[in-house]
C-alpha cells in the first residue's frame, strides 16, 4: 500500500489480490478519528447524514453546503482513510458543467479524495465530466436513496430481469466513464456477484451479499446509535447508545444530588485573596 492515505490504485490492487475493502460512513471529526484509527480503508461522508445526523425524513433536503461542512470535519479527523463525499440531490443531474463545478467545490473546500453520485447511463455525462477533470469518482447503483420515490420506495432492486440487465449495463458504463469504484445497494447477491466479476474496479456492497469486493454500513447503525427502522442488511456491532444513555443519566443524577462536582474537579483560592476581592 502507498504511504499516507489510501489511493485509488490501492483499492484496485486490493480487488486483484481479493482483499476485502471496508467502508463506513462518518459525519464529524471524532467519528472520523475513531473509524480511521480502527483501520477502515474508506470513509464515506454520506448524504445519509440527513436522516442520522440532521433529523430529516430522507436525503433530499441535504444541501451541498451541508456536505461540505461535514466533509471538512471528517477529513480533518482522518489520516489514512480515503474520504469520499456524497454529491447531494440536484448537484449533478442538471448539467455536466454544474456537476463538475459542484464536485470541484467539494474537493477544494473539504480536502476529500473523491466524490460519489447515484445513477447510471442517465448521468454518465456528469460522470465523464468529473472524472475527466481528474476527480476520483465512486458510482452508486441499486437502491439509490435520492431516487427512492421513483424506484417504489426503499426496497431491493434488480430482481426483475430487465432491471438487472440495465444495472449490469450501467455498471459497465460507469467503469468506462472513469469511476474507480462502485457501490451496490439492496441488490440480490447473485446479481451483485455477476457485476463484481465483470468489473475491474472494486464493488462495495450494502445489502448486496458477501461476493462484493468490500462492504459499507452507516456508522450509527453499526454502533447502535440510530433509533429509526433498521434495514435487514444491517448488523449492529455495539450498543453504544445504551452506554451513552447510562452515562448521561448518571451525570444528571449526580448533579441533582450535589455529588458532582467532587473535590478533585474544582479549583480553589486562598481565603486572603477572597477577602481582598470582597473589600469595599
Amino acid at each position: 500500500m502507498s504511504a499516507g492515505r489510501f489511493s485509488t490504485l490501492d483499492f484496485i490492487e486490493m480487488k486483484q489480490k481479493k482483499e476485502k475493502i471496508t467502508m463506513i460512513t462518518a459525519y464529524d471529526h471524532p467519528t472520523a478519528q475513531l473509524v480511521d484509527e480502527a483501520g477502515a480503508e474508506f470513509i464515506l461522508v454520506g448524504d445519509s447524514l440527513g436522516m442520522v445526523v440532521l433529523g430529516y425524513e430522507d436525503t433530499l433536503a441535504v444541501t451541498l453546503d451541508d456536505m461540505i461542512h461535514h466533509g471538512k470535519a471528517v477529513v480533518r479527523g482522518s489520516k489514512n482513510a480515503f474520504v469520499v463525499v456524497d454529491m447531494p440531490f440536484l448537484t449533478y443531474e442538471v448539467s455536466s458543467e454544474k456537476a463538475l463545478l459542484n464536485a470541484g467545490r467539494i474537493i477544494q473546500e473539504t480536502g476529500a479524495q473523491g466524490v460519489k453520485l447515484e445513477g447510471g447511463l442517465e448521468i454518465i455525462d456528469a460522470v465523464k465530466s468529473i472524472t475527466g477533470s481528474g476527480i476520483p469518482l465512486v458510482g452508486h447503483l441499486g437502491l439509490t436513496p435520492q431516487s427512492a420515490g421513483q424506484l417504489g420506495g426503499f426496497k431491493v432492486q434488480g430482481k426483475d430481469p430487465r432491471v438487472a440487465k440495465k444495472m449490469i449495463e450501467d455498471s459497465l458504463a460507469l467503469e468506462e466513464a472513469g469511476a474507480f469504484s462502485l457501490v451496490l445497494e439492496c441488490v440480490p447477491w447473485q446479481l451483485a456477484k455477476v457485476i463484481t466479476e465483470k468489473l475491474s474496479i472494486p464493488v462495495i456492497g450494502i445489502g448486496a451479499g458477501k461476493f462484493c469486493d468490500g462492504q459499507v454500513l452507516v456508522y450509527h447503525d453499526v454502533m447502535g446509535l440510530y433509533t429509526g427502522k433498521r434495514p435487514k442488511f444491517v448488523k449492529q456491532y455495539a450498543e453504544a447508545r445504551n452506554e451513552m444513555m447510562k452515562g448521561m443519566q448518571a451525570y444528571i443524577s449526580e448533579v441533582r444530588q450535589s455529588i458532582f462536582p467532587e473535590e478533585k474537579h474544582i479549583f480553589t483560592m486562598s481565603e486572603e485573596a477572597l477577602a481582598k476581592a470582597l473589600e469595599t
